[in-house]
């Protein structure tokens, strides 16, 4: 099962039922950069054999204790501040400003996933350098436009999760890296806590202000804000 599409894990796991797991406080960046086709994130592949294992994300992980050390107790926004710094240059070799970072997001993934990591989502300009990955956690890398991204999703030739997807589309709504960053600062930062519901055609990943989110029924009907993720393609419906 360890190249078990992502949609087929979440409705294997959404069939099991709660799996009452511990979340793990943990942070993620996305460094971007004005391309041909507009906005580019850097994307990396994970080694299978790991947490998400294969999948193509952000530079990113679960927040160390040495990213308490400049943090209050309770202050999990600015550890993670510290944890996507030092997973930038951990994993990609990116010396990333914490200064520079913008908070885009907060994601809480379903009850039903084995391993619940409470991700805070950063954007950042990229830096100066070159990326660097390690050939361990990390096999490749590459710059992707939202359009590009897509593709190859949809081709079937990379796999990423539905907040590395959400995320993707978000950024395609502006056209350079001062638009983005410029809208971001200028908006709270969206909190998604992820429900499961399991259709026909997959599984549908639903988010606040959906019908059907605090009852996990894809089929209620009123306002919608959920990833349809089916076998005949994935789809990003938002009318909340």
């Amino acid at each position: 099962m360890a190249n078990e599409p992502h949609e087929t894990k979440l409705a294997r796991w959404a069939k099991r039922g709660t799996s009452g797991t511990e979340p793990i406080p943990a942070a993620t960046v996305i460094p971007i950069r004005d391309g041909r086709d507009g906005v580019e994130a850097l994307m990396l592949r994970r080694n299978s054999k790991i947490a998400f294992g294969g999948m193509w994300v952000f530079p990113g992980g679960r927040v160390d204790p040495g990213d308490w050390i400049t943090a209050a107790p309770d202050d999990d926004l600015q550890a993670s501040r510290c944890a996507a710094v030092r997973e930038a240059m951990e994993e990609a070799g990116l010396e990333i400003d914490s200064n520079a970072l913008v908070t885009l997001s907060h994601w809480t993934p379903p009850a039903i996933t084995p391993r619940r990591y409470l991700t805070w989502f950063f954007l950042a300009p990229a830096p100066a350098g070159k990326v660097v990955v390690d050939g361990g956690e990390i096999h490749e890398h590459m710059w992707m436009s939202t359009k590009r991204a897509f593709s190859l999703r949809d081709a079937g030739e990379i796999e990423i999760a539905p907040p590395t997807w959400v995320t993707l589309h978000t950024l395609a709504a502006w056209r350079s890296v001062a638009e983005t960053l410029d809208a971001v600062r200028a908006r709270d930062p969206e909190r998604f806590e992820t429900h499961i519901a399991i259709e026909d055609g997959g599984p549908t990943a639903l988010w606040h202000g959906d019908a059907g989110w605090s009852t996990s029924d894809a089929t209620a009907p009123g306002p919608r804000h959920r990833l349809r993720m089916h076998r005949r393609g994935w789809a990003y419906e938002r009318t909340a």
